[in-house]
């Protein structure tokens, strides 16, 4: 650790150019150790830092204890861009321990460097293109710069290239170039000088590009050119050459077409070879008028915007024998009845056929070589002149006749001149041309149809589906070929709910059913069927036998009914005396068996009888047990059925039809008294009618109101108006008396009604029970049936819907009777059921005095339209 002098030379000063490679030398220096120090330099000499920071320098041994520091060359010193002095840290220690530490400072020096070129000159060649007859002009910008910011100099070589360099180092031409005189291509050298004479050079190439400035022109001389019609595509028709001056020596790069184009002709743009493209009918409009094609020719140096000749050639095209004879329609179909006599005319082919060339000596045609089965039923009148007859009287019944409906015939027609189709026709094998002559014998309508029977039965069951087939007619012609039958209903198959109830098939002869067939209603249907072959027809009867079936349901009379009986009702009483009646049009009334379905439970309830009469009455089978809890509902609903199966015997069980019938009753079983009542005091009812408006109509009693206040608020202000009048004019005389001069108008109430009915009754309520739909205790009469909601705090006594309190008094003739408003959480129903149910109790005779009970209800009567008229 002890700090000596080790590092000779250091510190000390150096500089190095820029730009120096790696590996040159920028100082030297040397290294003494102590003599103690036998193992020389343990650590040797290492730049440690630099200021500033830099790898741009290292040391390298020379040998021994002598070192130097040279560049690395990365990175490479820049005068420019980079510091210009750097500060290096040198550490060195010996074997014992001895350090030393010094700074060496490198000055970096400035050096002239050569121009360096910017912009694409820098990295490639620059090719400049210049169209021919360009005038002189600026043709490019040179860029380059010095390192040093010196002022540089262009020169541009060689120096008799048409082209000069400024100081900016703009390149312009000085004349205008000639394609066809001048050469194509220069190229040049830009150098550029600093001040020192450094200087940098770049090649540009400059090429001169020809332009079209010349007309080209038609070498050849031909105008007219003449080709026979139904030439082949790619036929050719004229080679058609031009020469362009702008192309010198070489061949001419110009292209032709055809202005406008042409359907039939096209030229080939690169070579002018004229061609046939589309087919070239001679026979056709309107080469058929005008057999001259005129074609415009042009030819250009450039596909656009070039220069351009023209030149108009005439084409014509002369006709030969390519169309056959041609018959539209190439088929006939002709019909002749049958037994028409011989020499009978059927069709004239020459009306049908013709051919199309335009030379007279190629349209002429024959008909010849009328062929087929049966041909000899047939002949052509003259090979010209192409009618064809029949030679023969054709029978199709007739046994010798081959039975053939259809003749078929072919006749040649063939051209009599040389024909040539070979380019329009290739696949002719002889130029001739086939008709096809269908000839049908139409049959003659000789035989009425025939049915197999005369008549026709069938049976039907009654339940038969709609739509189903009950059976078939079917009738035959002698006719050959046999006609088409088809069938109808043209008399009866209707009924008096129905217009058809039948239906048959046209081309089958099924008959099927349209409507619901009724043994009840009809059971036989008559009707007529027809068979006709569109010209003759024939009828026969067709009888439908309608089988009965069990396909009727019982009705019963009443279907529903209510009934009300008393818990204490005694076993096999006929309940309120019910009993149903039923019918039934398809079975015997012996045949009704009734039995309840559902909602008979513990078996109260039976009918009888049971079987074998169309009446039945309803029975209490079994007493009710509510008390032990067997029973427990006080409402049954019985579903009753009825079937007519009780004559039904086993054999035809499986396969027989039953019926059933429906009856619902519903039984409410009243409760008995639980308690009794000695007295049977007078009490009034009073019923009260009230209009309500409902809640969701909102807007009702909001315009009510606002009407009535201010229909109030008016009236109050012309009752104010009318008393302060009359307060001034009449003298307050009935003040004295404690009576106002004018009684002040009643407000109302405009929403509701209210009509209070007085009603005296008396009715005793000898009985409790439980309702077993809402549990609640109601109070009944076991004399009249009337019922009341039981309030849980009073004991048992008569109250009625608007609670009503009467109370009884001994004697002494003292009594009271309080009528309360109705409650709202009774149903209206029951009060309006106990109100109905209740007797009015008879009104005291003029010389009978009232009992206690009434004069109490006369004067709360009495008090109630007191209060009535204070309040109203």
């Amino acid at each position: 650790g002890r700090r000596i002098r080790l590092l000779k030379g250091l510190p000390a000063t150096s500089t190095v150019e820029e730009n120096s490679a790696a590996g040159v030398s920028v100082y030297n220096f040397n290294v003494t150790v102590s003599p103690w120090a036998s193992g020389g330099v343990a650590i040797l000499p290492t730049i440690v830092n630099s200021n500033p920071l830099t790898e741009a320098f290292d040391i390298e041994s020379k040998g021994g204890l002598e070192y130097r520091v040279v560049t690395t060359g990365n990175p490479v010193l820049d005068y420019e861009t980079m510091p210009k002095s750097f500060d290096l840290q040198i550490f060195v220690e010996d074997t014992t321990g001895r350090t030393d530490l010094n700074i060496l400072t490198i000055q970096v020096t400035d050096k002239n460097e050569h121009p360096v070129f910017q912009g694409n000159m820098a990295i490639q060649t620059v090719t400049i293109y210049m169209l021919e007859g360009t005038p002189p002009e600026r043709i490019y910008q040179v860029d380059a710069a010095d390192p040093e910011n010196a002022k540089l100099k262009y020169s541009l070589l060689p120096a008799t290239v048409p082209f000069s360099i400024r100081e900016s180092g703009a390149i312009f031409s000085t004349k205008e170039f000639d394609y066809e005189k001048d050469p194509h291509c220069y190229f040049l050298n830009v150098t550029v000088t600093d001040p020192d004479g450094l200087n940098s050079t770049k090649t540009v190439n400059i090429n001169i590009i020809n332009i079209n400035d010349e007309r080209p022109y038609f070498t050849t001389k031909q105008r007219i050119y003449r080709i026979p019609e139904e030439q082949n595509p790619g036929t050719i028709v004229a080679n058609i050459t031009a020469e362009d001056p702008d192309d010198e020596d070489s061949p001419s790069r110009l292209f032709y077409s055809i202005q406008p184009s042409d359907r039939h002709f096209s030229i080939n743009p690169a070579t002018g070879v004229l061609q046939v493209t589309g087919r070239i009918d001679r026979d056709a409009l309107p080469l058929r008028l005008h057999p001259n094609i005129s074609l415009i020719v042009r030819v250009e140096d450039s596909p656009s915007s070039g220069h351009a000749s023209e030149m108009e050639i005439t084409i014509i095209v002369d006709d030969i024998n390519d169309n056959p004879p041609e018959c539209n329609p190439s088929a006939f179909r002709k019909e002749a009845n049958e037994n028409m006599p011989p020499g009978t005319f059927l069709v004239d082919l020459r009306n049908y056929c013709k051919d199309t060339d335009v030379d007279p000596s190629n349209n002429q045609f024959s008909f010849t070589g009328l062929s087929g089965f049966g041909s000899n039923n047939f002949a052509l009148e003259s090979t010209v002149s192409g009618r064809l007859v029949m030679t023969g009287t054709i029978d199709l019944e007739n046994p010798a006749n081959p039975g053939v409906e259809v003749y078929t015939l072919t006749v040649r027609v063939q051209d009599i001149a040389h024909p040539n189709y070979s380019s329009k026709y290739p696949f002719y094998i002889s130029f001739d041309n086939i008709i096809y002559i269908y000839i049908r014998i139409k049959p003659v309508d000789e035989f009425f149809p025939v049915f197999s029977n005369l008549s026709y039965v069938f049976s039907v069951s009654e339940i038969t589906k709609v739509g189903s087939s009950i059976g078939r007619v079917h009738a035959t012609d002698k006719d050959w070929p046999p006609n088409v039958i088809s069938y109808s209903i043209v008399a009866g198959a209707g009924t008096r709910d129905y217009t058809n109830i039948f239906w048959i098939s046209p081309t089958k002869g099924d008959v099927r059913i349209l409507a619901r067939l009724d043994y009840e209603t009809t059971q036989k249907h008559i009707f007529t069927v027809q068979a006709s072959d569109q010209g003759k027809f024939t009828t026969a009867s067709v009888t439908v036998n309608v089988l009965e079936v069990n396909d009727e349901e019982p009705v019963c009379s009443p279907n529903f009914f209510s009934l009300q009986i008393p818990v204490s009702l005694a076993v096999g009483t006929n309940i309120n005396g019910f009993k149903i009646e039923c019918q039934d049009r398809d079975s015997d009334p012996r045949s009704f068996r009734y039995f309840i379905n559902k909602g008979n439970e513990n078996s109260h309830f039976i009918f009888s009888p049971s079987a074998g009469s169309n009446t039945s009455r309803l029975i209490l089978a079994s007493r009710f047990d509510y008390e032990s809890g067997l029973d427990t509902n006080w409402i049954y609903s019985l579903h009753v059925h009825i079937t007519d199966d009780n004559l039904v015997s086993p054999r035809d069980k499986s396969t027989h039809l039953i019926k059933t019938g429906t009856v619902t009753l519903s039984i409410r079983v009243i409760p008995n008294p639980t308690t009794a009542t000695t007295t049977t005091p007078g009490f009034t009812v009073v019923t009260k009618r009230e209009n309500l408006y409902s809640p969701s109509a909102w807007y009702v009693p909001f315009v009510i109101t606002l009407g009535s206040l201010l229909l109030l608020g008016l009236l109050g202000y012309l009752g104010l108006l009318l008393l302060t009048r009359l307060r001034t004019r009449c003298p307050p005389a009935g003040r004295a008396h404690g009576t106002p001069l004018i009684n002040a108008p009643e407000k109302k109430k405009p929403k509701k009604e209210m009509v209070v009915t007085m009603t005296k009754l008396n009715t005793v309520f000898d009985g409790e029970a439980r309702d077993p739909v809402t549990g609640r205790m109601y109070e009944f009469s076991t004399r009249s049936g009337a019922r009341r909601w039981k309030k849980s705090n009073e004991p048992l006594q008569p109250v009625v819907a608007m609670q009503v309190t009467s109370s009884a008094t001994d004697n002494s003739g003292q009594g009271t009777e309080r009528a309360e408003a109705p409650s709202k959480k009774e149903p209206s129903e029951k009060r309006k059921e106990l109100t109905a149910a209740t007797k009015p109790a008879a009104k005291p005779s003029a010389g009978q005095s009232e009992t206690p009970g009434q004069a109490g209800l006369r004067l709360q009567k009495k008090k109630e339209e007191s209060e009535d008229r204070a309040y109203p």
